[in-house]
């Protein structure tokens, strides 16, 4: 059965069955990330709410809403309500439309008038947000402008100072300059969306003198859709993996059957075009730090001579693991996700053949299963259902492929030793410990909403959160980041721990599973050990909260010689004198001194 969230949707659906769908997935037993967002609305905003929750909960996130009152999403930015204040937003979502642009140019205005009125409407918005960002501090999510209904100018509207088409262009340009600037601040680009869903429908004016809906009924799961994206991305919900199909999918054809060299591939044949572009579209995604694996039933040596063709876009390089065998594929996407140090819910499935499909998502929950069908639509259906939304990008991102490549160099070095210590000797390991930092705080709200193996208290941090725990003496704050001879693995621990007298309860503690068994986790310990003492700090609290996910540190703070003194359900607090404490790192150098 296809997944009522993934493109395109059924608007008429989702709507209908909204109360139902919600009650259902509120009752499912999931746990999921609550999230306070409020929207400040140029028009009626509680139908774009009721179905943002879907899509939200789908992802893993648990909504409550702080909505405006109608047209007052200006006044409440500028003077925050006492019920906005009490709420405390995690995040703020302005629903503006083109109907919120309080003047465009007349006719009759010079060219001068003409900017001037268009940076003026801009300053508005951005007075706004600066308002925001300093009451709050959390991120904002701003709709840029769908264009206008009519072109007074035909088609010189997009080009005259005085056309209203130019007066969108114009804003939309500044709201992205701005938030090209700004790390905190995001546009919801319905400009982008309303002209896939179609200007006309999307645009209807009975539902505006109605009920001022500034967008048609059944678009608003569209809007939905593409702000949830936004969210889900902020709160580190995106996929990492894309795991393709090859016959069909990448290539027109059955390459066992026909040949490496009679498969559809190439600009020069229109079959093949189709297949060069979403080859062309898939590899630009390692650009984004997205992992690129092959699940295909082919013999290898068939698989590896298609993704060989001259004419194909992705080579065998291009992919960290290549599964093309006669297993079922939902075993090799698990076999992958273990080799990956993944959970298969990080995976996007992409394949032409229905049943290969059904079975997956009938067998691996989590795992996206896009309707590929028709190569002619695979780009579109890929792009639209926003697996991979972008918020930031860091180095860490960029380098991600390279990264679980240099992982598999590791554990081929590792079956040459039959010394375990031996093999984290011949790495060549150093690790840099310190406290929060400016460079680093956004990457480590990344990981804190990412990690769900390697995480003790699954606690979800913002990054106004992380910021403010930097600063914050009450806190021991650290991040680890490993290199060896292989490469740089970028940040991938994070400790917190707040103080009370002479104790530190740890918060949280994450590790990136692809430095599992490394001694990084040690090291982290070793240090926050360190730090505890030098603030006459004489226990370490640590607790545990289970989950579906993070069954692998049931007994971490066992293992480094705490003591259990609560058991309550399989939630466990643990404790830790500093008195006497022996460090464990045997097999990393450690750099803990501050810049």
């Amino acid at each position: 059965m296809k997944d009522i969230f993934t493109y395109p949707f059924d608007s008429g659906f989702l709507l209908k069955k909204q109360k139902s769908l919600r009650k259902e997935m509120k009752n499912d037993g999931v746990k999921r990330i609550p999230v306070k967002i409020a929207v400040l609305a140029g028009s009626t905003a509680n139908a774009v709410c009721d179905q943002l929750e879907l899509f939200l909960l789908n992802y893993g996130l648990e909504p409550s809403f702080y909505i405006s009152e109608y047209g007052q999403y200006w006044q409440d930015a500028m003077f925050p309500p006492h019920e906005l204040t009490e709420f405390s937003p995690d995040l703020i979502y302005i629903h503006t439309t083109n109907r919120n642009i309080n003047s465009f140019p007349a006719v009759t205005d010079s060219r001068e008038d003409a900017f001037a009125a268009i940076d003026g409407e801009f300053q508005r918005y951005r007075q706004m947000w600066e308002s925001l960002k300093e009451k709050f501090g959390c991120p904002i999510i701003q709709n840029n402008f769908e264009q206008p209904p009519f072109r007074l100018l035909g088609n010189s509207d997009c080009s005259d100072i005085h056309g209203r088409v130019r007066t969108v262009n114009e804003l939309n340009l500044k709201f992205a300059e701005y938030a090209e600037n700004e790390q905190k601040f995001y546009i919801n680009d319905i400009n982008y969306v309303s002209a896939c869903y179609g200007l006309d429908a999307w645009a209807d004016n009975l539902s505006w003198q109605m009920y001022k809906y500034a967008l048609a009924l059944p678009a608003v799961p569209y809007l939905a859709a593409n702000l949830a994206a936004i969210i889900k991305a902020i709160y580190g919900k995106n996929k990492k993996v894309i795991t393709l199909d090859l016959d069909n999918t990448l290539w027109g054809g059955v390459v066992g059957d026909d040949g490496a060299d009679k498969i559809k591939i190439g600009m020069d044949l229109p079959s093949g075009q189709v297949y060069s572009e979403f080859q062309e579209y898939i590899k630009l995604h390692k650009d984004l730090g997205v992992l690129l694996t092959v699940c295909s039933k082919n013999d290898y040596e068939n698989a590896e001579a298609g993704l060989n063709h001259p004419d194909g876009t992705l080579k065998p390089d291009d992919f960290t693991v290549i599964k093309a065998n006669w297993e079922n594929k939902d075993r090799n996407i698990l076999e992958t996700a273990e080799e990956l140090s993944l959970l298969p819910e990080s995976f996007v499935f992409a394949d032409d053949n229905p049943a290969e499909r059904e079975i997956v998502r009938e067998q691996l929950k989590g795992t996206a299963v896009p309707e590929m069908d028709g190569a002619e639509n695979y780009v579109r259906i890929m792009d639209r259902n926003r697996y991979f939304e972008v918020v930031s990008l860091s180095e860490d991102d960029r380098r991600r492929t390279e990264m679980y490549k240099a992982n598999a160099q590791r554990a081929s070095l590792q079956k040459s030793f039959s010394d375990y210590g031996e093999y984290l000797d011949s790495l060549d390991m150093s690790a840099e410990i310190k406290s929060f930092a400016p460079p680093y705080l956004q990457r480590i709200a990344q990981l804190t909403n990412k990690s769900n193996q390697f995480n003790v208290t699954t606690r979800r941090y913002t990054d106004a959160e992380i910021e403010k725990l930097a600063s914050d003496d009450s806190y021991i704050t650290l991040y680890g980041r490993l290199s060896d001879k292989f490469g740089d693995n970028g940040v991938v621990s994070v400790v917190i721990g707040h103080k009370d007298n002479d104790t530190l309860h740890i918060d949280l503690w994450i590790m990136s599973c692809r430095v599992l068994k490394r001694e990084m986790e040690f090291a982290m310990l070793d240090n926050v050990v360190s730090e505890a003492k030098k603030c006459g700090i004489t226990k370490i609290k640590g607790y545990y909260y289970p989950t579906a996910k993070n069954a692998m540190v049931k007994e971490l703070f066992g293992s480094f010689g705490f003591r259990k003194i609560s058991d309550d359900n399989g939630n466990t607090v643990w404790e830790l004198e500093t008195a006497g404490f022996e460090p464990y790192t045997k097999h990393i150098r450690i750099n803990t001194e501050e810049n």
